[in-house]
């Protein structure tokens, strides 16, 4: 997939992470990628008003991993950064990988303690719900926590009844986890792999997809087949690794991820719900 985006036939794309808002001019990051400098230059809506001045309120963390969080370092010229986040996360990005002790050297860190299950508002109108996703994926930086360390986020807004699930990372497709995703108008799930062996048949990696923490695309309890009977409108899939055969516009897997109703996220994506 690489060589295909390096040779012209492909498409690039950043990490992942996505930009939410109500009304337009509050937003709110969910993760916050290597990349977001790109991100943000690459969206007007994220500009600037006016120096060191931002229309991103708050950053929300699905997890400590850091390709969703090391953009964190990026926006430490803010005069100041809300965090939400599970108390196990900020744990290790604190204690762990020592990530937010460094932030906060050079800005203040507003952490505001995230809840599964509770309802927090965000703005006028604009409220979401952490759910737990839970996970046996190895953590590298501190005790393995039974609740907090993955969670999705799903986000209601009050105004047009829409409702959106962000899940870029999930191991399985638990009965708990598709209750939070139930009926929703939209989903973005994790897509990381399209085989569970992807990574070992490469020799990438020793490990399966669903032992690093996240769900296949194919194959039996993949994705492709759990997710149809949960009634969500447009399901759209984030967080591909560059193995994933997806990525390209032409290949078979992207041919049936369409056929079978779903989609394949792009850089600059805007959803409306």
């Amino acid at each position: 997939m690489c060589t295909a985006v390096r040779s012209g036939s492909g498409r690039p794309r950043t990490q992942s992470s996505v930009a939410v808002s109500g009304d337009g001019r509050r937003w709110f990051l969910i993760n916050a990628s290597p990349d977001v400098h790109t991100q943000i230059e690459a969206f007007p809506g994220l500009h600037p008003a006016a120096s060191r001045t931002t229309p991103i309120e708050a950053v929300l963390l699905t997890d400590a991993e850091l390709d969703h969080t090391l953009g964190l370092l990026l926006l430490r010229e803010s005069a100041g950064l809300r965090l939400y986040a599970t108390p196990a996360v900020h744990k290790t990005l604190r204690d762990g990988s020592g990530l937010l002790w460094t932030l906060e050297r050079y800005c203040a860190v507003e952490w505001r303690a995230v809840v599964p299950g509770e309802d927090v508002t965000l703005a006028d109108g604009l409220t979401c719900r952490a759910f737990d996703v839970p996970t046996t994926k190895r953590n590298r930086f501190g005790p393995t926590v039974d609740h907090g360390r993955v969670v999705g986020y799903r986000l209601t807004d009050a105004h047009t009844g829409g409702t959106l699930a962000y899940l870029p990372g999930v191991q399985a497709l638990t009965p708990a986890v598709k209750a939070e995703i139930q009926g929703c108008r939209c989903l973005l799930i994790d897509g990381t792999c399209w085989r569970d062996d992807e990574l070992v048949r490469l020799g990438l990696a020793g490990r399966t997809a669903r032992e690093m923490g996240h769900l296949p695309i194919d194959g039996p309890g993949g994705s492709l087949a759990e997710l149809p009977s949960l009634g969500v409108r447009r399901t759209i899939f984030v967080h591909m690794n560059n193995t994933n055969p997806i990525l390209l516009e032409n290949s078979p897997e992207r041919r049936i991820v369409e056929d079978s109703g779903m989609e394949v996220a792009m850089d600059g994506l805007e959803v409306e719900v």
